[in-house]
């Protein structure tokens, strides 16, 4: 998952100081070299527990929720974590929606410092976690990777033909208007829910989603993807190389951009997992420029990983 943040420091002290995530890599976006790009995860930057950022600073404008975009992105928590988080984000001082029930699981929702909606799904059959040892959230209470987002569309047929003939996914149910599809393979990150709104296209900016990622283990399956949905007369990009990992890019008819991005060569090809996130990471291809990036990128300190409470 990867969006659009407005500052740096105010972006990276709440993912990793309330919500107890592993500040994994601080780079730069590779389109825009004097962007941050932050990746946020457990403790090993597992495929299903990362987001990241592009925190635009005081240059960035204002996003717009809209069709074509993500309007809540969901996290598992155990069962018997909900106490544990409705107390740690009330001494936050962060609005909370719910608890309510969908399909029969327990949520919470609430705002990031820009806007973005997150969620929190307490549930039984919470995957197994990677904890962070230095994170302020105690181990059994830290977040295990994405449950599901939630899609904003003017109309589901389109983008549902795509994740079912497109992705293979299956439809599972309906309920109060949101309409869940999971697939096949499972595990994190495996269930997509479409909504509709009756809004325009959204626009993009601080704030905003921009984008989802699949994982494909290596770059033979995902040039099987990217054929694959040529075929389904989708427009996909060639294959981009993101250090970390290789990417191609899509965007379904219902506006959302939608990436595939293999599973290497992975964070640690450039940092060692006790390093990671500790000092500016740039591809080869930038590393002539590093003084000049380093200058005009905003002032930045790591997030602290003590605890802020006795929650």
């Amino acid at each position: 998952m990867t969006a659009i943040a407005g500052d740096p420091q105010r972006n990276a002290e709440f993912y990793v100081e309330t919500l107890g995530l592993r500040f994994l890599k601080k780079t730069v976006n590779h389109d825009d070299k004097h962007t941050y790009h932050f990746y946020f995860g457990d403790s090993e930057g597992t495929p299903g527990s990362n987001i990241t950022f592009f925190p635009w600073g005081e240059r960035g404008r204002p996003g717009q929720f809209g069709a074509g975009q993500t309007k809540v992105t969901t996290y598992f928590i155990s069962e018997n974590s909900l106490e544990y988080w409705l107390d740690r984000l009330e001494a936050h001082d962060i609005d909370i929606e719910g608890p309510t029930e969908q399909f029969g699981e327990t949520v919470i929702e609430f705002d990031d410092p820009d806007g973005i909606t997150l969620a929190l799904v307490a549930t039984d059959d919470a995957p197994e976690a990677k904890p962070w040892e230095e994170s302020p959230v105690p181990n059994e209470h830290q977040l295990r990777g994405f449950h599901s987002v939630t899609l904003g569309v003017n109309d589901i047929e389109p983008t549902a033909d795509v994740l079912t003939k497109g992705l293979g996914y299956e439809f599972e149910a309906k309920e109060d208007g949101r309409h869940r599809y999971r697939s096949a393979t499972g595990g994190p990150g495996s269930i997509i829910d479409l909504v509709e709104t009756e809004r325009s296209r959204g626009q993009m900016g601080t704030g905003t989603v921009h984008h989802i990622a699949y994982k494909a283990e290596d770059t033979d399956e995902q040039e099987q993807w990217r054929d694959h949905l040529i075929d389904q007369g989708l427009r996909v990009t060639d294959i981009v190389d993101r250090v970390y990992f290789k990417s191609i890019y899509f965007r379904e008819p219902g506006g959302v951009l939608f990436e595939i991005a293999t599973m290497g060569p992975g964070f640690s090809v450039d940092q060692s997992q006790d390093e990671l996130g500790t000092d500016l990471a740039l591809p080869d291809w930038l590393e002539s420029e590093r003084k000049e990036i380093e200058s005009r990128l905003p002032s930045f300190e790591t997030p602290s990983t003590s605890p802020l409470s006795d929650d």
